[in-house]
């Protein structure tokens, strides 16, 4: 029993431990960014090294396996919404406060719902009903929507917030269809394989990206090249221990921990980049961050 309970915490550490890489790697891609990086500079950078760890994974462990034209395509398109979601996300850490972007497309849960009802005809839970406007409260709090925090009233606040806003929740749209159609399409895929398919895929968008941009845009600054290093390690690393250390733990159906990372990135965001939010935010944040857990870790 006492054998249990460790691992059980190891895991659950594990998985706090990734949601901090996440939030890191979110506030290492702001630095990046607020020193000449462009966001498809970030993502190619990101991507490709993710790609390599990937494939260092699978040609270890002998994870490939030959794949149906169907589970190709499927990959190719999961790949494809991954890349347009990973530019979505990094374009709304570039104009907002990082933990308030994180919260944004952490509405991604409900969103998953109206996908899957949408193509598959699956009714909601009546978890998910109950959440939603728990959740869109929490986010009206949050993002200080009526402009009440920072004094610029509601036309004011949507000018400074609205097109971050936009690509966040635009994201988490593109990643709730990757999620839906990764359950339907591609299940049976070896979870490294999918990961390594999907990164190739991104880092060809992210080059299509720069390329209708003129180019990758390198930082103009140390500061700039330190997060471009770190988003790079960090997202690799996570998604390595994501996939490696915790299916042997049998931990991952807890990943609503994971849903913490907006509260990692406030933390992170506040002590490197000196981004702060308003108590009443503070708040909202909490709401949708105890939604979202809650939703995530219930029993079903």
């Amino acid at each position: 029993m006492s054998g249990v309970r460790r691992g059980a915490g190891a895991g659950f550490a594990l998985l706090l431990l990734i949601a901090l890489l996440m939030a890191c790697n979110h506030v290492a891609a702001r630095l990046a960014f607020d020193h000449g990086a462009s966001v498809a500079t970030a993502v190619g950078f990101r991507s490709l090294g993710t790609a390599l760890v990937v494939t260092l994974l699978v040609w270890r462990q002998g994870a490939w396996r030959s794949l149906r034209a169907r589970e190709w395509r499927s990959l190719l398109f999961i790949g494809a919404l991954i890349g347009v979601q990973s530019l979505l996300l990094y374009s709304a850490v570039a104009r907002l406060p990082v933990a308030l972007a994180l919260l944004v497309f952490n509405t991604f849960p409900l969103l998953t719902a109206f996908w899957a009802r949408v193509l598959y005809g699956h009714r909601p839970e009546p978890a998910v009903l109950v959440a939603m406007p728990v959740i869109l409260i929490g986010l009206v709090l949050a993002l200080d929507v009526l402009g009440a925090a920072s004094g610029l009233g509601a036309a004011g606040q949507w000018r400074e917030i609205g097109a971050g806003v936009a690509f966040a929740l635009s994201g988490a749209v593109m990643f709730a269809l990757a999620l839906v159609l990764t359950q339907h399409e591609a299940g049976a895929v070896d979870g490294r394989v999918r990961t390594l398919v999907s990164m190739a895929v991104v880092v060809v968008v992210a080059c299509a990206a720069a390329a209708a941009q003129g180019g990758f845009q390198l930082p103009d600054a140390a500061p700039g090249w330190w997060g471009l290093v770190l988003l790079t390690v960090l997202y690799g690393t996570g998604i390595t221990i994501l996939f490696t250390v915790l299916p042997r733990l049998g931990v991952v159906g807890n990943s609503a921990v994971l849903n913490v990372e907006p509260v990692f990135a406030l933390i992170v965001g506040w002590l490197v980049l000196r981004q702060s939010v308003a108590g009443m935010q503070m708040l909202g944040a909490i709401i949708v961050v105890a939604a979202v857990l809650w939703l995530g870790s219930r029993r079903r």
